[in-house]
């Protein structure tokens, strides 16, 4: 289950990231050090980690504000790792939407057994035989909308097939295998084009705004797919796979 998963370890004190990445890449994980908020909500946007590991006293931020921040824009793994030992801190650090609450010092193989135990409830095992599951997977639907992703085609609530061009059924195929994660447009144009993309290169923007005006009761107003500033895009329904 462990091998290419992303994580992120945000701790102020280079010693514990440096400990935390060698022992957890040691278990086949890819991990990334980090030391500010404003360096994971970069990464969040590049390359977003399926969990994260969160020191809450950083110099001058706010853990919990950071953790709100993951929690409202990105739906990954939420791991705080911090000397605030108060019980008031871990309810808090619940309450803001962490998975779990881990005070220093700490035994590596526990926090090793947390991590896992909270990456089995993002990542559940798959089930059923392999030709049912792979026939139930290439339907996906969402807000009424259902997405043939074999046979490439979309169809709205009523039924009717919706045309797509190329770009735009790759750019809905990603955001709907990626449900309720911001996206950025690197990472967009990386799955959708297999490129990277410059710094005014609006093809993703273009797309998406394609995409609203074929989706959306409102394009100006919408609520399947949404922005998030300076980060990128999300795909606000729950996705549901079924044959």
């Amino acid at each position: 289950m462990t091998t290419s998963i992303h994580l992120a370890v945000l701790d102020d004190e280079a010693d514990i990231t440096v400990l935390l990445a060698n022992y957890l890449a040691g278990h086949g994980f890819r991990v990334s050090q980090l030391h500010s908020g404003t360096a994971l909500m970069e990464l969040m946007a590049r390359d977003a980690p399926l969990l994260v590991l969160l020191d809450l006293g950083l110099p001058g931020e706010d853990g919990f504000a950071i953790a709100r921040q993951l929690r409202e824009h990105w739906r990954c793994g939420l791991v705080i790792v911090t000397g605030r030992g108060d019980p008031v801190d871990k309810v808090v650090g619940l309450e803001v939407g962490a998975d779990d609450y881990v005070t220093k010092p700490f035994d590596l193989r526990e926090l090793l057994a947390r991590i896992k135990a909270v990456l089995r409830r993002l990542v559940p095992a798959e089930s059923g035989s392999g030709k049912a599951s792979a026939d139930a997977a290439t339907l996906l639907r969402f807000a009424q909308w259902e997405l043939d992703t074999a046979a490439r085609r979309l169809l709205d609530p009523g039924r009717n097939e919706v045309s797509l061009t190329t770009g735009e059924f790759d750019l809905l195929n990603t955001l709907v295998t990626h449900p309720g994660r911001v996206l950025s447009r690197d990472f967009l144009l990386e799955h959708t084009r297999g490129r990277d993309g410059g710094p005014f290169d609006r093809t993703i923007d273009v797309q998406v705004g394609r995409l609203r005006k074929k989706l959306e009761a409102d394009p100006n107003n919408p609520q399947i797919i949404k922005s998030v500033r300076g980060a990128g895009y999300i795909l606000v329904p729950k996705v549901e796979a079924g044959g």
